[in-house]
């Protein structure tokens, strides 16, 4: 079986999902890997977070310690959150990744009738419990596939819909509601049971000059039928550590550690969190995450000036790329990786995309360069 052919059976295997570098480098050993533009996250935070666990976990000889002793419960860890959220301690819920607490939102507090725009993020309509009705509210290509709030809260009224969903900013799309926007939008969906906003790649949107943080944590007090859920994957690049958080009603929090959650988290998630909420730790986040903003945009006017694409506007680490002139988002992925080395998330099974789109992640300067010239050899 050529490389090809292995790779698509990895795909298949992986689901609706993209199959791990670990799990490729596993099955395709002769197969290099030089940058990985498909799994989101943001290089320069990993780096800062590397440091600190250096200084205060390898030298301090604090390993054994996160790894022999259990970790804190779901309550504990998430008092870490207070300060830095502003947010009750008791309206927080800490995941085993923003993953898991999708699942047990979806199978806990939404039933009857889901509105979720597509495309957008599988696991929202893949969790839903049998019965649930998912209706897709269809985000217009000649838009940018950008959420039109009097067309979305249009229907939700006309599906009957108890429940909605909203990705701000959208995954793959990158498309992105201002603030203003969504508290307009919550406005009219105050009258459901729950509305989800993922927030997962909110520290890369920005709505002014000075690229200052949005904060969506003010509206839940303001509206008690919204959860917020937030994935520290990407702005932190911590995949590996599977660390995530929800903000909901202390009902909703409640319901979820008596279901299963109490003791979900590990011993270098529980770092990680008490590391985020240090005073003067977010100070010198903010200098790497404001840099992974201007090279996401750098990386997002490089690829303008590419032949036979068209790229999308984006307010997220990625950038979602149409391919013209009839070329495959499987044979230009595949030719990407065997080729060059560049990982890049073929969007085939983005349900609600119309063409054939590939994201590429941005990753660093110096990364984003390579796909670039990888890119451009291969489109010409």
């Amino acid at each position: 079986m050529d490389v090809g052919a292995r790779l698509a059976s990895l795909k298949a295997e992986a689901g609706s999902h993209s199959p791990s570098i670990r799990t490729i480098r596993q099955r395709i050993p002769e197969l290099e890997i030089r940058v990985d533009a498909c799994f989101l996250s943001n290089p320069h935070a990993t780096d800062l977070f590397m440091e600190h666990m250096r200084r205060d976990v390898l030298e301090a000889g604090s390993l054994r310690e996160l790894l022999e002793y259990y970790p804190s419960q779901n309550r504990v860890i998430a008092a870490n959150l207070e300060p830095v959220t502003g947010v009750a301690a008791r309206n927080i819920v800490i995941g085993n990744g923003a993953t898991e607490l999708i699942e047990a939102v979806m199978r806990r507090f939404v039933t009857g009738t889901v509105l979720l725009p597509i495309p957008t993020f599988s696991a929202y309509y893949e969790f839903a419990v049998p019965g649930t009705q998912v209706r897709h509210h269809r985000l217009a290509k000649a838009r940018d596939y950008a959420l039109d709030i009097d067309g979305f809260a249009a229907s939700v009224g006309e599906s009957g819909a108890s429940a909605a969903i909203v990705i701000n900013p959208n995954n793959p799309t990158g498309g992105y509601l201002s603030l203003a926007e969504l508290e307009e939008l919550l406005e009219r969906l105050r009258g459901l049971e729950i509305v989800v906003v993922d927030e997962s790649f909110i520290h890369f949107a920005y709505e002014d000059d000075a690229r200052r943080l949005v904060d969506l944590y003010p509206l839940t007090g303001r509206f008690p039928n919204l959860v917020l859920v937030k994935s520290m994957s990407k702005d932190f690049g911590v995949a590996g550590l599977r660390a995530g958080y929800a903000v909901m009603s202390s009902e909703r929090v409640d319901a979820l550690l008596g279901g299963g959650l109490l003791w979900n988290s590990n011993g270098l998630a529980e770092y990680f969190f008490a590391l985020y909420s240090r005073p003067g730790f977010l100070g010198e986040y903010e200098v790497v995450r404001k840099r992974a903003i201007d090279e996401t945009m750098a990386l997002l006017r490089e690829m303008s000036t590419l032949p036979g694409i068209r790229v999308y506007p984006t307010k997220a680490s990625f950038v979602l790329v149409e391919l013209l002139d009839g070329v495959s988002s499987e044979e230009f992925a595949t030719r990407l990786l065997v080729d060059h080395g560049i990982y890049a998330r073929d969007c085939a099974d983005k349900i609600g995309l119309d063409g054939q789109y590939v994201r590429i992640a941005s990753r660093g300067a110096k990364d984003n360069a390579t796909v670039i010239h990888a890119m451009r050899s291969v489109l010409t």
